[in-house]
């Protein structure tokens, strides 16, 4: 198993604040969610093995740029990613969710 980490370490809470910002949105326009107290609040990726094992580095280490593209991708890739996300949709409220 190797973990995959370009040493930019960001709490859950600033990442979707940056998410927001970059979508032109306000960046405290979310709902906190009180069934995940204490959840998440910190991921940390030690790539270490990656990199000594097979000599991996990674290509893009600026944050705001990489987060900007990936915005934009599903932006113009919405018939990608919008029918997985109506059938999950849909499965919750089958289940009362």
């Amino acid at each position: 198993t190797y973990l995959i980490g370009a040493d930019g370490e960001r709490d859950n809470i600033t990442v979707l604040r940056d998410i927001l910002r970059v979508m032109g949105k306000d960046p405290d326009d979310f709902d906190h969610v009180k069934d995940r107290p204490g959840h998440d609040r910190r991921y940390a990726i030690d790539s270490t093995k990656l990199r000594t094992e097979l000599g991996w580095r990674p290509q893009h280490t600026d944050f705001d740029t990489g987060l900007r593209q990936t915005i934009e991708w599903y932006t113009r890739h919405r018939s990608w990613w919008e029918p997985a996300k109506a059938a999950t949709e849909a499965r919750y409220e089958r289940q009362g969710q």
